[in-house]
Protein backbone atom coordinates (compact mmCIF):
# COMPACT_ATOMS: atom_id res chain seq x y z
CA UNK A 1 0.00 0.00 0.00
CA UNK A 2 1.59 3.02 -0.67
CA UNK A 3 1.58 6.26 1.09
CA UNK A 4 0.20 9.16 0.12
CA UNK A 5 1.77 12.23 0.79
CA UNK A 6 1.16 14.51 3.73
CA UNK A 7 -0.25 18.18 2.19
CA UNK A 8 0.23 20.83 5.49
CA UNK A 9 -1.05 23.84 3.29
CA UNK A 10 -4.31 21.72 2.66
CA UNK A 11 -4.38 20.71 6.34
CA UNK A 12 -4.10 24.22 8.02
CA UNK A 13 -6.56 24.93 5.20
CA UNK A 14 -8.81 22.14 6.26
CA UNK A 15 -8.66 22.78 9.98
CA UNK A 16 -9.35 26.22 9.70
CA UNK A 17 -12.36 25.49 8.56
CA UNK A 18 -13.16 23.00 11.16
CA UNK A 19 -12.27 24.69 13.85
CA UNK A 20 -14.02 28.21 12.32
CA UNK A 21 -10.95 30.04 12.52
CA UNK A 22 -10.16 32.84 9.76
CA UNK A 23 -6.58 32.78 8.92
CA UNK A 24 -5.34 35.78 7.27
CA UNK A 25 -3.42 35.42 3.94
CA UNK A 26 -0.59 37.42 5.59
CA UNK A 27 -0.30 34.54 8.50
CA UNK A 28 -1.11 31.68 6.56
CA UNK A 29 2.67 30.77 5.64
CA UNK A 30 3.90 31.11 8.75
CA UNK A 31 1.07 28.61 10.01
CA UNK A 32 2.56 26.38 7.55
CA UNK A 33 5.77 26.94 8.14
CA UNK A 34 5.13 25.97 11.77
CA UNK A 35 3.15 22.96 11.27
CA UNK A 36 5.98 21.67 8.84
CA UNK A 37 8.21 22.01 11.97
CA UNK A 38 6.02 19.98 14.35
CA UNK A 39 5.38 17.53 11.28
CA UNK A 40 9.67 17.20 11.22
CA UNK A 41 9.40 16.51 15.41
CA UNK A 42 7.01 14.21 15.41
CA UNK A 43 7.94 12.06 12.65
CA UNK A 44 11.28 11.91 14.54
CA UNK A 45 9.72 11.37 17.98
CA UNK A 46 7.47 8.68 16.41
CA UNK A 47 10.07 6.93 14.66
CA UNK A 48 11.93 6.20 17.95
CA UNK A 49 11.58 2.29 18.52
CA UNK A 50 10.63 1.21 21.51
CA UNK A 51 11.22 -1.94 23.51
CA UNK A 52 7.92 -4.56 23.34
CA UNK A 53 8.02 -4.98 27.17
CA UNK A 54 7.42 -0.76 27.87
CA UNK A 55 3.57 -1.03 29.39
CA UNK A 56 1.66 2.02 29.65
CA UNK A 57 2.07 3.79 32.78
CA UNK A 58 -1.52 5.51 34.68
CA UNK A 59 0.80 7.89 36.81
CA UNK A 60 4.12 9.79 35.71
CA UNK A 61 6.15 9.18 38.39
CA UNK A 62 9.64 10.81 37.96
Amino acid sequence: MKREEFDVGEYVDLMGLLLDLEIGDEYRDGVVANFERIRAIANLVNSFPLPKEIEVAPVFEP
